[in-house]
């Protein structure tokens, strides 16, 4: 493998389709039962079209129209080996929300829409952040690091910071909804593991019910204490219970990045 990101690593892989033979009105309920802008139309499996909303909307007059009579033969597709920014540049290119994945012999096999991409591009940002946080124990404690991409049970968590913003709780709750959300950062300990990066991630997602986050995890070859964690526990930060969150003050991003109402900020 040359290391490059896939659509596979990215797609939904369970397919919505529709039949040919449903009607503009099933096939509106069927597009409102799902996150897409528009679904593939397949028979046994094989894609022979794409419907979109827009043109469910303009053959709407006539509720019982077969789908089949309103599409267009054939449509834009990917391959699930395509690399993940070429398949960027389709969607871009073509104006699309979303585009089906199809494997050689014409099997839907995946979704891919706009909102995946963008995770792979957060996602891409990751990497840099641990590389940096790896040598910099390395050299700091003479260790050697092992990283893993795992599960972490949110509950086994050691805060290291005190306090979070409300605003950005709920910024990431929509975020983790959508998947939109770059894995946590967390260093191994014998018995827990300490939350380096990604407190709004982990609070925003515990206040949704989710028990376990995505992590990437440093493994040192010994134990050894960080500074965040003295710091932490100077704050009084022992557990998750403990981070404070602060209401009524805008997190300092929104407040660089948004020019907000004169209402909104009193």
């Amino acid at each position: 493998m040359d290391g490059k990101l896939r659509v596979s690593d990215y797609m939904v892989r369970e397919v919505v389709s529709i039949p040919p033979d449903y009607t503009v009105e099933q096939a509106i309920q069927k597009i409102i039962s799902t996150e897409f802008h528009g679904l593939p139309v397949a028979e046994d499996g094989r894609i022979i079209g794409f419907v979109t909303a827009k043109e469910l909307l303009r053959a709407i007059s006539n509720p019982r129209a077969k789908v089949k009579e309103i599409i267009k033969t054939g449509t834009i597709s990917v391959s699930p080996d395509m690399d993940i920014d070429d398949a960027s540049r389709v969607l871009f290119r073509y104006g699309l929300r979303n585009v089906p994945v199809v494997d050689e012999s014409g099997i839907a096999v995946g979704m891919l829409s706009n909102i995946d991409i963008i995770r792979s591009h957060i996602e891409k940002a990751t990497p840099s952040k641990i590389n940096m946080l790896k040598t910099f124990l390395e050299k700091k404690h003479n260790i050697t690091i092992t990283v893993r991409r795992r599960i972490v049970p949110i509950e086994a968590l050691k805060p290291t910071q005190h306090e979070v913003f409300a605003d950005e709780l709920r910024g990431r709750q929509y975020e983790i909804k959508r998947g939109l959300v770059e894995p946590i950062i967390v260093v191994q300990k014998n018995s827990h593991c300490v939350l380096v990066d990604g407190h709004h991630r982990v609070l925003a997602a515990r206040n949704m019910g989710v028990r376990q986050f995505q992590a990437f995890v440093l493994e040192p070859d010994r134990e050894i204490e960080l500074g965040l964690e003295r710091t932490a526990q100077e704050l009084g930060v022992d557990s998750l219970d403990d981070v404070k969150i602060i209401e009524g003050t805008h997190h300092p991003l929104v407040k660089v990045a948004t020019r907000l109402l004169k209402d909104e900020e009193k």
